[in-house]
């Protein structure tokens, strides 16, 4: 049987399996998919203790493995242990009882919190996400020896995420209509509409190019921000949550975070029946040239890091600018799964994710904005 987590059992499970000998504080639950504690201990010291979910059989998805198995590359592969600032620190794994345990990261928050309630775009940040991505793909491109070490595990690769989603609009079945609410089949309808986003969607699938690791979730919800970005003497940025880290393309790292960045424009829209879709857009509460510097600095960060890229790939960006669509689109299913609904600001995501499937190239102005007039590789970084 499963041993479960809770609030009562946590402490006595660290000092067995974590050799803890500190006093405890508090035990708080914390909000998230899975079943998660924050442990603070009389030094004020904290852990994060993360069981996943089970079935009603007893077993869980087995996420934790992919996380774990990063740590297990590092330790593998000594030559990349300076990404480690890059990455939680994890202090033990459960295989049997999918528990994993955490150093907490006290002095970082929330990326994705932070544009929010801020509502601050410091470019320079976007630019450490841009570096800190391409230090991890650069290091790890075409090594063999670390493309065998991920195959043993090809379970939630991107590839997978890519040719789902594109099954899942393609075989439309009559049992959907029990699962999706009336407003979600609206999408459904719209998107086989556009013959030619199906289409895109397909060949971005074909043109998946596995080489690199990747973190394959690159939401600004999975990035975290220093506190104190000008006095930290660790990176200022990390990432977290590799449940879905594979073996994968880069492009689809850099286009969901990118995705992410847009969504919080569209996020942002004012919605009404009086306005139409395109004055909607225009009158975001976030207007999509207040998030264009940090997309643009980023991308320019990337480049600037790991320009090699552009050699073996000359259409790494016009994929990159596809991904981002391929995230609004995920991000609209994730709408409709969750919240049941598919209003105005879905419709408005999908026409800006049909624009930039179908026509990367042109939509690079929108995302990058007047600075996208350079073509990499002669994006450079002033100074």
């Amino acid at each position: 049987m499963t041993f479960l987590l809770n609030n009562h059992n946590v402490f006595d499970y660290l000092v067995e399996h974590c050799k803890l000998e500190q006093p405890l504080s508090k035990v708080e639950p914390v909000a998230a998919k899975n079943f998660n504690l924050l442990v603070t201990f009389a030094d004020g010291s904290k852990l994060l203790v993360k069981q996943e979910r089970h079935n009603q059989e007893g077993k869980a998805a087995g996420e934790f493995l992919s996380e774990w198995r990063i740590q297990e590359f590092l330790q593998q592969f000594s030559e990349l242990n300076h990404l480690r600032p890059f990455l939680p620190e994890v202090l033990h794994f459960d295989r049997d009882n999918s528990i994993i345990v955490k150093s907490y990261l006290d002095d970082y928050r929330d990326l994705m919190d932070f544009y929010t309630k801020e509502n601050s775009f410091n470019s320079e940040i976007a630019a450490a996400i841009g570096t800190m991505l391409a230090t991890i793909h650069s290091e790890t491109f075409n090594r063999q020896e670390y493309q065998d070490f991920f195959s043993k595990n090809r379970e939630n690769s991107a590839n997978d995420q890519v040719t789902s989603l594109i099954r899942g609009l393609e075989r439309i079945s009559p049992e959907i209509f029990g699962l999706v609410p009336a407003d979600g089949l609206k999408f459904f309808a719209l998107y086989q509409r556009y013959d030619s986003l199906g289409q895109a969607i397909a060949q971005l699938g074909s043109a998946f190019t596995p080489s690199s690791l990747t973190h394959n979730e690159l939401k600004l919800n999975n990035i975290l921000l220093h506190s104190n970005c000008e006095q930290a003497s660790n990176p200022i940025v990390r990432l977290i949550d590799w449940e879905r880290s594979a073996w994968g393309d880069p492009a689809f790292d850099l286009g969901t975070v990118i995705g992410s960045y847009v969504q919080i424009w569209l996020g942002s829209l004012v919605i009404s029946n009086s306005l139409s879709i395109d004055e909607s857009l225009r009158l975001a509460i976030t207007p999509l040239d207040k998030v264009q510097p940090s997309i643009f600095r980023l991308i320019q960060a990337y480049f600037h890091k790991f320009p090699e890229i552009l050699e073996h790939r000359p259409d790494f960006l016009q994929r990159v600018v596809q991904f981002a669509g391929f995230a609004l689109i995920q991000q609209i299913q994730a709408m409709i799964q969750y919240q049941k609904s598919f209003g105005n600001t879905g419709i408005a995501m999908l026409q800006v994710a049909k624009t930039l499937l179908c026509r990367p190239e042109q939509s690079m102005p929108t995302i990058f904005g007047a600075a996208a007039e350079l073509r990499p590789p002669r994006i450079e970084i002033p100074g």
